[in-house]
């Protein structure tokens, strides 16, 4: 079944980051090593509340308390895995929405036969590249490591096959993102090719998207406009700064001041 992308509106995406800013949800972020710090920071600019819980433990009980769980698996280890598997157990037992960065899969097999088994576990949503997501499908993808071989457009039957199969809203990023549920599709737009010089901004959505799936209402808009604040938040940061280096203050202070004119293109 091929679903032809729809535009996603600026005024839904604005209505829902007003909702994350009243709510203030508490997202548990099992995220890689690299990207702690910057995830922390951007949730925070957007209003939400970011808790780095890893130990196996503590990960179960944190989880049943958060709002939402991201489990990233950029830097997985034998532990790291322990910890994810029991807190989305623990998010599922609390009605908890849990998320997954399928962070390289296709490029090694122990991260890929580990995410396969994760997505039994019924993801709200799942966000990845192109590779990542057509892999996560069962189809052979381009990837290279993190990075993406394949084109976002490409990955949408692959989207819309992994939403149909898991129940998860499926959000594929690259230079449109695509956001399906199996049955609809919303194609975002924006953003800006010097994101991808920066570390941690495919990681850092994923933890927005956590964010926003925790919102009451119809959550694949919600995970569209995730895709929308940090696209917008990334172009508008681009239009000003000179390179990757001054990106980072840019980008966090662009978060912070996100308006609906903005998210519908108007406005300085």
């Amino acid at each position: 079944m091929n679903i032809q992308p729809a535009v996603f509106s600026g005024a839904v995406a604005a209505a829902s980051l007003q909702q994350l800013r009243l709510s203030a949800p508490l997202v548990h972020c099992l995220t890689n090593d690299v990207v702690q710090s910057f995830t922390a920071n951007v949730l925070l600019a957007l209003g939400a509340s970011p808790a780095m819980v890893v130990d196996p433990a503590e990960a179960a009980q944190f989880s049943a308390v958060a709002d939402a769980l991201l489990v990233n698996v950029g830097t997985l280890t034998r532990p790291h895995s322990d910890a994810m598997l029991v807190a989305i157990h623990a998010a599922r037992q609390a009605g908890k929405p849990w998320v997954l960065d399928p962070v390289a899969v296709g490029g090694l097999s122990w991260r890929t036969e580990f995410c396969l088994e994760l997505i039994k576990l019924n993801p709200a949503a799942i966000r990845g590249n192109a590779s990542e997501i057509r892999a996560l499908s069962g189809l052979t993808a381009a990837g290279r490591g993190v990075d993406s071989g394949d084109d976002s457009l490409s990955a949408i039957p692959s989207a819309q096959q992994l939403a149909r199969e898991t129940g998860a809203v499926v959000a594929v990023t690259g230079e449109t993102d695509y956001v399906t549920d199996g049955e609809r599709c919303l194609a975002v737009a924006g953003g800006h090719p010097m994101m991808t010089r920066v570390v941690g901004t495919g990681c850092a959505l994923s933890a927005v998207v956590a964010a926003f799936s925790c919102l009451p209402g119809d959550r694949l808009n919600h995970v569209a406009a995730a895709c929308r604040v940090m696209s917008c938040g990334g172009e508008r940061a681009c239009a000003v700064v000179k390179g990757p280096g001054s990106f980072t203050a840019a980008f966090l202070d662009n978060l912070y001041l996100m308006n609906e004119g903005w998210l519908n293109g108007e406005g300085q």
